[in-house]
């Protein structure tokens, strides 16, 4: 395997089920010291480091709730004291409060929100200088199908993933100059604890509308974000990448 992210730091926020926990473990295989975030689950954060660092790579978790910017900038200087500044940030914490917008509270839009767009903003906040100074800075966004579609019982998350969309292309205009690079990945419906629950009937339905005829596995997600935060990435930036089995286009 080329490790072509040694020496870099990346921090991947909720890195400690799904898709996150594999995104980290799997930039760690490419030579990164590695941040393992998470809120609440601790055992979980431990055991994506432990795996990291078993496998020769370097690894902290910090706890931190995206929410909370002073428990983000608390994890800033975490970052520091141990690896130094950041070169990759991963947004990739979120979280799912599902009902039809009749039944929907504005609790529940506010929770979504703050987690998914505003845990995005304190992170990105707090990191930005670094990857504005880093050689060859990284911002990758996880947004969602969901976000280009839209979904049934998800008008909170669908609106947090499309804002996602522009909040890159910002990002990435306002990160050119310095040569740093700001993309997005939206997954399709992908193999983790979350799918699981779903009935199967409904999962049977969601996988009829997929071309390839299979919901993604953590590791599609996970090579596209290592390959964005290597330098073999450096002439894209402010693009939206759907890796959704061919749902979108």
């Amino acid at each position: 395997m080329t490790r072509n992210l040694t020496g870099k730091t990346c921090v991947v926020t909720g890195a400690s089920r799904g898709i996150g926990a594999e995104i980290a473990k799997n930039l760690g295989r490419h030579g990164a010291n590695v941040v393992v975030n998470y809120r609440s689950s601790e055992g979980e954060a431990l055991d994506v480091a432990e795996t990291i660092e078993s496998e020769g790579n370097s690894a902290i978790t910090v706890q931190a709730d995206v929410t909370d910017g002073i428990e983000v900038d608390e994890m800033s200087e975490t970052v520091h004291e141990a690896f130094g500044p950041a070169d990759v940030l991963v947004n990739n914490a979120g979280v799912t409060v599902d009902r039809t917008f009749k039944n929907m509270t504005r609790e529940d839009w506010d929770r979504v929100m703050d987690v998914n767009l505003g845990g995005v903003f304190n992170c990105t906040k707090a990191f930005y200088d670094d990857l504005k100074d880093a050689p060859e800075g990284r911002l990758i966004n996880i947004s969602s199908v969901v976000g280009q579609q839209g979904n049934y019982g998800q008008a909170n998350y669908a609106t947090t993933k499309s804002g996602l969309f522009g909040f890159t292309r910002t990002l990435a205009l306002e990160l050119a100059n310095s040569g740093s690079t700001v993309n997005c990945v939206a997954p399709g419906f992908t193999q983790t604890d979350m799918l699981a629950d779903v009935d199967e009937e409904v999962q049977g339905k969601i996988r009829s509308r997929i071309p390839l005829d299979r919901f993604a596995e953590v590791d599609d997600i996970s090579g596209v974000v290592q390959f964005l935060a290597s330098e073999e990435s450096s002439y894209m930036t402010g693009q939206i990448l759907g890796i959704n089995g061919g749902m979108e286009w």
